[in-house]
């Protein structure tokens, strides 16, 4: 192996770990996001969301766009609150780096709330479609939408059943006993088209 060959094969090595650290660091990203939405730890989703980021979602009885890292991040903090369970598990990632510092990142999601402030069990499957930027010298999501496959609403166990309830002492406390406000739902809303590549029934 001549000198040429070697630098070649070493640059070539080089570039690679770099793409394997990439995907790494944005597979933790995504799995920080939701640690810090079950938990209600409002810091750590802080370190995850770009300033500009746009959450783009459309499910089944709740459909809605957040732009912005402080908008976000109330929604987060009023919605892992304190009288619901919140269990989020995202698996199944394929991550693509589109540029040295752009990745797209595409994720299976189970989603299950149980929310006793409005009187039921939400829970399905989708699949999250994120961009990820370099800031701050760390990955960050600034753009993210939301396709639900499947959701089902069903019957919440009584509370006495629950042994265990981190949200019940982490997790912002509504006012008041009476039921929380539907999930804001715009029936109209749609993803905008072109900021992602097409996906499912966008294809």
């Amino acid at each position: 192996m001549n000198l040429e060959t070697l630098v070649a094969e070493v640059t070539a090595l080089r570039a690679e770990v770099t793409r394997l650290t990439a995907i790494e660091d944005v597979r933790r990203c995504k799995h920080q996001y939701w640690r810090c939405f079950d938990t209600a730890d409002i810091n750590g989703m802080r370190e995850v969301l770009h300033p500009d980021v746009v959450l783009s979602v459309e499910a089944g009885i709740y459909s809605m766009r957040y732009e912005g890292r402080e908008p976000y991040l109330e929604m987060v903090r009023t919605g892992a609150h304190a009288d619901m369970i919140s269990h989020h598990n995202g698996h199944h990632p394929e991550i693509e780096i589109v540029g040295p510092e752009e990745a797209i990142g595409t994720w299976y999601l189970y989603d299950d709330l149980f929310e006793y402030r409005r009187g039921m069990r939400l829970y399905g499957t989708a699949f999250y479609r994120d961009r990820y930027v370099k800031h701050e010298g760390r990955w960050k999501i600034l753009y993210s939408q939301f396709h639900r496959l499947y959701e089902i609403v069903g019957e919440l166990p009584p509370r006495e059943n629950i042994q265990a309830h981190y949200l019940a002492t982490h997790g912002y406390k509504h006012p008041g006993t009476e039921p929380l406000a539907p999930y804001p739902k715009d029936n109209s809303y749609r993803h905008e088209p072109g900021v992602m590549p097409p996906f499912l029934d966008a294809k």
